[in-house]
């Protein structure tokens, strides 16, 4: 009988200017070694990281399969071929842990109803560093993702998070695309209670990291510039 192999997830720095052995264990490294096939988000970055991380690895051996916001539903089962053929495939994000408000997280669902072993490696989770940082409800918390763009729908939902954080003593988190962070924050001030307590965490693990938690009034004090930097948000009221 054939071997199948194995879906490893396999987290990589929270940006560029991240050494990866400083963020990574080894346990990575000693996986990137003996995996050729890959689904990644962008080929140049993945190229990038696996040369970074493991400099003997030849790059011409390796098979990369792009899983993007242009992959048709009918290519899914494709990324897992090479499995049924004994080989382990990688799967990565562009930043922190594959699965975790990512693409990838489609072809781990795909792998569990093939019956594919599923291995996720340890690695930074912008998500849960915030969480440790903040000082808030690390025992009930909840990720909601992006914000609605929409000005009234964004309001109700700022306004809803920060509801659900005092009936249920739950910290909220959400994030922005970066170049809106800043109008984020202004939105963030205008709408939510001055007692209200707002952790901003940004460029974890890089040598710009910025976290902070204080209260809505403490911040329209002090508003940092989050122009195009990756940030999390996240607010509980007491």
């Amino acid at each position: 009988m054939k071997t199948i192999g194995k879906l490893y997830l396999l987290p990589v720095p929270l940006g560029p200017d991240a050494n990866p052995k400083e963020v990574l264990p080894e346990t990575v490294e000693r996986s990137v070694e003996f995996i050729d096939h890959y689904i990644v988000e962008n080929e140049k970055t993945a190229r990038r990281f696996i040369k970074a991380i493991l400099p003997t690895k030849k790059q011409p051996e390796l098979k990369l399969s792009l899983l993007n916001k242009r992959t048709e539903a009918h290519e899914y089962d494709d990324f897992l071929k090479p499995c049924f053929e004994g080989f382990n495939v990688g799967l990565m994000s562009e930043a922190g842990c594959p699965g975790v408000a990512d693409p990838g997280a489609v072809v781990v669902k795909l792998a569990h109803e093939k019956g594919i072993q599923v291995v996720p490696l340890v690695g930074p989770s912008s998500i849960l560093l915030a969480m440790m940082a903040s000082g808030m409800n690390g025992q009930s918390f909840a990720f909601n993702g992006y914000l609605p763009i929409d000005k009234g729908e964004k309001k109700n939902a700022l306004k809803n998070y920060e509801r659900l954080s005092n009936e249920k003593s739950q910290s909220q988190l959400f994030i922005e695309t970066p170049y809106r962070n800043n109008k984020l924050i202004e939105d963030i001030l205008q709408i939510l209670q001055p007692s209200t307590h707002l952790c901003i965490a940004c460029d974890i693990t890089l040598p710009t990291e910025y976290i902070k938690t204080k209260t809505v009034a403490q911040w329209k004090k002090e508003k940092p510039d989050l122009h195009n930097r990756p940030s999390i948000f996240i607010i509980h009221k007491f």
